[in-house]
């Protein structure tokens, strides 16, 4: 008895760094991953700062997600291994970030990484002060390299912390300081606007392979969405021949799947050749509008047909069984193989096909040669049929090569995919936009009726009757869920809900500075702007000032208009990087 007594007291005494790992079996399956990591991570709660005051450490947060390549790497390397993990135990507060549970604070993160080192992205690793503010961050780093960071920054923090939240705090000082700096008075006439997006982004534009940067290829949808729409009002050859160059590629290289449907995240090249593999949501969506669009635009049946194969791919393979859609599908297969889910070895082809079918396999998505990674083969667009054949023989070869697909396919899917079944409310909100156009645009029925399923999952299980859900498995809902349900449900014609949507952005989201992403406190310095960048995401603040633009209540309509010019700053700094408030302003200059 007294043992056990002794047990239970020790138990009750130790201090909150030495409980567990506290993710196990968490319902987010990027946090359940980490859930059997020798480092005591815990998930983020309003607490985390408490307990850091109250012990007087540094934290790590670490972001991430489920689908994200190098996210996998670092666990393997550093966050499974014994000495980080007592290093990580022994001085740190250790926090694991499901970034799509909570976007607003890795978009705070992420902008100090970007500004501070030139970069970012993930697995995110940013060190903070107990107060909140951000000391020192980076991504990936290998096993060594981290090691010897933490070192140096617990060294910092032991030898001198009046020095470390000196220099904390004055680097976000510098950040808030930068923002006013992009916001300031500097504005562009409305005739100006569309000309100086163009300019910027043709600036950036790589003609000769399309994309923006020399670098990895990212779709850059919402820019690309605002160029069709620029090129719409007025024709300029130049981005005309650049905005086919890109959607060609994107269409036809390793950015897509041309198996299965769907796009990747992005191609690590800038030829569009090798893709980091993940699949996500919100990519899917955003380029079946891209392609809708560019369709109508630049009257390219073939881009629509790219969009359809995109949706198509959504509802048979990210479609949840109790209702929405799922995040993501992974970048690593079942086996811990990046892209081993979609790359072929000589071996693996000539065991799924034969004779000529193979052989037209292999010219048809361009399978010989030598493959551009270790892995295998990518299929990507090689010979069309009517260059495999004559007139005579096409129906027969277009047999031999749906067969062929169905018969990949089948192969493929033993290979296993794990799935992050999250249903996050604002990428069903951008899919219910996509969808909904689809159904205007396309013959086929499927595509409204899918959309009114979703629109009732969305409107029945994501919303409570008082407030938006993030997602069923946690998170708190944002600016970004608000303004893409929003858009979803005007997309739909639902009136009462996406009205009862746009007054609680306003209400929750803004204020006399500007946008915040979130309406919870979480950190010091959080960015507060009169318009939100464009990213991999529409800009949710425009999003909701131009569906207030059009709304019937004339009070939302009159704070739509002031924001829509308070954005003007912003705008003027960089439209391409605010490509949505920037045809915002370009729209209201043309009414007047």
């Amino acid at each position: 008895m007294r043992l056990l007594l002794s047990l239970l007291l020790l138990v009750v005494c130790l201090p909150a760094y030495a409980l567990p790992n506290a993710l196990k079996d968490h319902p987010s399956p990027y946090l359940a991953m980490h859930g059997d990591d020798p480092v005591h991570w815990q998930d983020w709660d309003d607490q985390v700062l408490e307990q850091a005051r109250r012990e007087g450490r540094l934290i790590l947060i670490s972001s991430g997600y489920f689908s994200c390549h190098w996210c996998h790497v670092m666990q393997r390397e550093s966050y499974r291994d014994a000495a980080v993990a007592s290093a990580l135990n022994d001085h740190f507060i250790t926090v694991k970030l499901d970034r799509e549970l909570h976007p607003a604070l890795d978009a705070h993160l992420i902008d100090f990484v970007e500004r501070t080192t030139g970069s970012a992205g993930w697995p995110l690793n940013v060190f903070l002060t107990p107060e909140g503010y951000p000391l020192v961050g980076l991504t990936y780093a290998p096993r060594d390299n981290f090691l010897t960071l933490l070192g140096k920054v617990q060294e910092l923090w032991q030898e001198d912390p009046a020095k470390a939240r000196q220099l904390a705090e004055g680097a976000m000082t510098q950040i808030v300081r930068a923002r006013a700096g992009m916001a300031a008075d500097n504005t562009l006439e409305p005739a100006q606007i569309l000309p100086a997006l163009n300019r910027e982004a043709l600036s950036q534009a790589n003609e000769m392979e399309g994309g923006f940067g020399d670098q990895a290829r990212f779709p850059m949808a919402p820019q690309l969405l605002a160029l069709l729409d620029s090129l719409a009002r007025n024709d300029d050859a130049r981005l005309r021949a650049f905005l086919i160059t890109t959607l060609d590629q994107m269409a036809r290289q390793g950015l897509r799947d041309h198996l299965g449907g769907g796009f990747f995240r992005y191609t690590v090249d800038p030829s569009w050749q090798v893709p980091h593999y993940e699949k996500m949501l919100y990519d899917q969506a955003l380029l079946a509008r891209v392609y809708l669009r560019a369709g109508q635009v630049l009257q390219r049946p073939d881009y629509l047909a790219v969009a359809a194969d995109t949706l198509d791919f959504v509802l048979q393979d990210m479609a949840h069984p109790q209702g929405g859609y799922i995040a993501s599908l992974s970048a690593l297969d079942a086996a811990g193989e990046e892209g081993g889910a979609y790359l072929w070895t000589t071996a693996q082809l000539e065991t799924a096909l034969q004779g000529e079918q193979l052989t037209l396999a292999r010219d048809h998505w361009r399978l010989h040669g030598t493959p551009a990674t270790d892995g295998g083969y990518l299929p990507v667009a090689g010979k069309p049929v009517s260059e495999l054949v004559d007139a005579a023989g096409q129906a027969r070869t277009q047999a031999l090569l749906a067969d062929a697909r169905q018969r990949l396919l089948k192969a493929r899917a033993a290979r296993g995919l794990p799935r992050d079944d999250k249903r996050l409310a604002g990428w069903n909100g951008l899919l219910l936009q996509a969808l909904a156009e689809a159904a205007e645009i396309l013959p086929e029925s499927r595509y409204r009726e899918a959309a009114q399923r979703l629109q009732a999952f969305i409107s029945q299980r994501l919303w409570d009757g008082k407030q938006l859900i993030r997602s069923l498995d946690g998170g708190y809902a944002g600016l970004e869920d608000y303004a893409q349900v929003a858009a979803g449900l005007a997309a739909m014609g639902e009136k009462p809900l996406q009205q009862t949507l746009l007054a609680q952005a306003w209400q929750r989201f803004h204020g006399t500075a500007g946008w915040r992403r979130s309406d919870r406190g979480l950190l010091p310095g959080m960015a507060v702007e009169p318009g939100l960048l464009d990213d991999v995401m529409p800009s949710p603040s425009a999003v909701v000032v131009g569906l207030s633009l059009q709304a019937a209540d004339p009070v939302l309509r009159e704070a739509a208009a002031k924001a829509r010019d308070a954005a003007a700053g912003v705008v003027a700094a960089s439209a391409f990087w605010h490509a949505g408030h920037a045809l915002l302003l370009a729209q209201d200059g043309a009414q007047r």
